[in-house]
């Protein structure tokens, strides 16, 4: 799955390349997406300030989520497929019920543009970076700040956690 600057999102086959289908309905550049972990679900993020959620099989916008003051520039589904978590250049991640849409919380913490969002694989925590150069790690049940990694000296454009959960790997413009 891919986002573009033409303002789709695609779906290709990974044996042969095939383009599956394109999915419209973004009105600007597609900054992020993510594939939950049974493929059935596409989650994207937008300049558009909103995160959609597609049907992976059929191209169908299931919804559209509204709540972001800037781009959307980073998502992620939990490991279960029932939270979809967003950050956005507005600083901030936003934790959402992908089901219903619901924004159950939003996480205040950074102070420059969220690049990356990533859960454990248990879904109990949230791990974001950002241009203010810092790794974040908060509760996802209660949005609550667990701690600040601090140790980068330019952007944090990327994060994730391991498999089982015991390390954090983060990736910085430095």
């Amino acid at each position: 799955v891919s986002g573009s600057s033409d303002r789709t999102v695609k779906v290709w086959d990974a044996n042969d390349g095939r383009l599956l289908r394109s999915l419209a309905g973004h009105t600007g550049w597609v900054l992020a997406v993510a594939l939950s972990p049974d493929g059935r679900t596409i989650v994207s993020g937008s300049e558009d300030r909103t995160v959609k959620v597609w049907d992976a099989h059929d191209g169908r916008l299931r919804r559209s989520l509204a709540g972001h003051e800037h781009w959307v520039t980073a998502v992620a589904l939990s490991p279960d497929g029932r939270t979809i978590v967003s950050g956005a250049d507005d600083g901030t991640v936003k934790v959402w019920d992908a089901h219903d849409g619901r924004l159950l919380r939003s996480l205040e913490g950074h102070t420059g543009r969220v690049y990356a969002v990533a859960l454990s694989p248990d879904g109990r925590t949230i791990v974001s970076g950002s241009r203010d150069r810092t790794v974040k790690v908060w509760d996802a049940r209660d949005g609550r700040l667990l701690r600040s990694l601090e140790g980068h000296t330019d952007v944090v454009r990327a994060v994730a956690v391991s498999p089982d959960g015991r390390f954090i790997v983060s990736g910085s413009e430095d």
